[in-house]
């Protein structure tokens, strides 16, 4: 049986079952005793039948008293007093007149008990250990076992058991072991369907519980496709999606580890993507089944109607590049912004084929718009960030920026006029002059790294000139880009990394390097960009031509331009000549691809 139609149960859940359970008991048991005091011919008066009856009750007020001061149920606990709970009614019916009158209810109450704890087969197999008992019960009074007890009871001067035996005439008894087999199916099957959507109803909400704006969109995803996985007991997931109005189809790719599942990994984007991953189809879920040339395939369309002679035709391009036995391919929308397809491999799946899909389908849909929102939500954060600091820009620039100018010039005017003196102040007057226009460059750099960069390919080179030409405005030193290529395919987010990591570079270059002239070059190749910052100032402490992991391993070179060039998957270059100038050069591999929204 698939794992996922059981439902996990807390064992704070178990106890309140429990003690459910044994309210209901007690309560039965109180009602069959007024029952029979209102008519103790349904015990044929048997002193045995009301001893039975009595103890049956204390033992329902033990099992609650039990449960009371018992800090947990255990299953051997529960075992037991369902074994009891069968036992009882097939003692007690022996002294029933009748078809069992008012006892008929603790059959069926061991039955509710059942399905309640458990499930089907549990429920069914109380029926069928509770007619084996009756049945055995019968054979014994048949061969006179009930008559011999009488005796030996007459013999020590006892009440006998009066049994009544009707009941257990095979006409009689034949009918009440169908009532009760079909009642148990009844219960069984109806406990089932109850626990398979508690079951689903639980999962859909550990599944919503992963989707954390903190976590990010991609981190989101892995902890989804990583429950997907587990619930569904398959070793690999790829989730291939696509914006509306845009070309790109963005292919992850989540596998599981030895100890765990791995890292979700954005693969290289390729020109066969779409019809390999989002091939057109009319099935919404489906799964496929391989099985040599003949294929059997299982779908349904967005209404959850089965779809007839659908061909697996379209997944033959996913075939050539994955290894796998079944397949199950659910879609999905966000909001008709996105769109894609899950592809789960090698799934585990139990029980009817297509209220698995529908289960697929229905968890897909709850899910995908708590995705969406982290989306959003993330995008929200980022862009009212970028308003917030655009606001303290504007706040520095109309205030701090503009005072520190007024009292630099201020201070320059005194100066001047305490130079014509000889005054000794004239030198402090031009100290104080530098701090405030070092203060009011270190505020300028400020504002631009707080202002929000929206760079992308299109506007990359233009953004590299602005730049360069601003630099060389506000600090007097030779800055110039040259661009070896025409045009530049980056995603957006390297974009904006290679623009904050020129803008940390000049700004070393102002601070620590004494340069008078320094030249940006972006070049590429068949495999890489190519970002050259080259000074001619002092350089660096150190000498030489070190790699990124050089400099990692040796912890030198500049600490913020290591990390963002780290975050976009670069390789950084440093090369040194104290005295004579320093040169940086970050390569990035050309078409790489992330996830959207990162």
């Amino acid at each position: 049986m698939f794992s996922r139609l059981r439902a996990p149960i807390i064992p704070g859940e178990v106890r309140r079952i429990e003690r459910y359970l044994a309210s209901a008991r007690v309560f039965l048991a109180i009602s069959a005793l007024v029952a029979i005091w209102m008519d103790p011919s349904e015990l044929g008066y048997s002193r045995w039948g009301f001893g039975i009856l009595g103890l049956y009750i204390v033992h329902g007020i033990v099992v609650m008293l039990l449960l009371r001061f018992r800090k947990e149920s255990t299953a051997s606990f529960r075992l037991l007093v369902h074994a009891s709970d069968i036992i009882w009614p097939v003692l007690v019916i022996l002294f029933a007149t009748g078809q069992g009158g008012p006892f008929l209810l603790f059959f069926v109450f061991v039955l509710g008990a059942s399905a309640y704890r458990w499930g089907l087969w549990e429920t069914f197999g109380t029926s069928v250990a509770t007619v084996s008992l009756l049945w055995a019960e019968s054979f014994a009074i048949k061969h006179g076992v009930a008559a011999r007890i009488d005796e030996i009871l007459t013999r020590h001067g006892w009440y006998t058991l009066s049994v009544r035996t009707a009941q257990f005439e095979p006409k009689h008894l034949f009918m009440l072991s169908a009532y009760l087999l079909v009642m148990g199916l009844l219960l069984g099957y109806l406990a089932e369907q109850q626990k398979r959507l508690r079951a689903e109803r639980a999962i859909i909400a550990r599944v919503l519980g992963r989707a954390r704006v903190e976590a990010g969109l991609t981190g989101t995803l892995q902890a989804i496709l990583g429950e997907l996985l587990t619930v569904f007991g398959s070793h690999r997931a790829l989730m291939a999606s696509q914006e509306t109005n845009k070309y790109r189809v963005f292919v992850g790719d989540l596998e599981t580890v030895e100890g765990g599942l791995g890292q979700l990994r954005w693969l290289e984007s390729s020109p066969t993507d779409r019809e390999t991953y989002l091939y057109e189809s009319d099935a919404d879920v489906s799964q496929v089944v391989r099985n040599g040339d003949n294929n059997r395939v299982v779908a349904l369309d967005r209404n959850g109607v089965r779809l007839r002679q659908l061909s697996s035709q379209p997944l033959t391009p996913l075939s050539k590049l994955y290894q796998f036995d079944s397949l199950l391919a659910v879609s999905f929308v966000f909001a008709q912004e996105w769109w894609g397809r899950i592809f789960l491999l090698d799934p585990t799946l139990g029980g009817d084929r297509e209220e698995e899909l529908r289960f697929l389908q229905e968890l897909v849909r709850q899910v995908g718009p708590a995705v969406y929102n982290v989306y959003l939500l993330r995008r929200l954060r980022q862009r009212a960030g970028a308003v917030e600091r655009a606001r303290v820009a504007r706040e520095l620039h109309d205030g701090a920026v503009q005072s520190l100018i007024a009292m630099e010039m201020q201070v320059d005017v005194v100066r001047r006029q305490s130079a014509i003196d000889s005054s000794p102040v004239t030198a402090e007057l031009g100290r104080i002059q530098g701090l405030l226009r070092e203060e009011v460059l270190k505020l300028r750099e400020l504002m631009q790294q707080m202002k929000s960069l929206d760079v992308d390919s299109t506007n990359f080179f233009r953004f590299m000139e602005d730049t360069v030409e601003r630099f060389q405005r506000e600090t007097g030193i030779g800055a110039r880009f040259v661009a070896e290529i025409d045009q530049l395919h980056m995603q957006q987010r390297i974009c904006r990394e290679l623009a904050r990591i020129v803008q940390e570079a000049l700004v070393n270059v102002r601070k620590h390097s004494g340069a008078r002239e320094v030249l940006l070059r972006m070049s590429a190749d068949d495999h890489c960009y190519r970002l050259t910052i080259e000074d001619n100032g002092r350089g660096f402490p150190f000498s030489g031509r070190f790699s990124h992991a050089e400099l990692e391993e040796m912890g030198k070179g500049p600490l913020v331009i290591r990390e963002r060039v780290r975050l976009i998957e670069g390789e950084l270059t440093i090369e040194s000549n104290p005295g004579r100038g320093a040169k940086l050069e970050i390569t990035v591999p050309r078409h790489r691809e992330a996830g959207y929204g990162q």
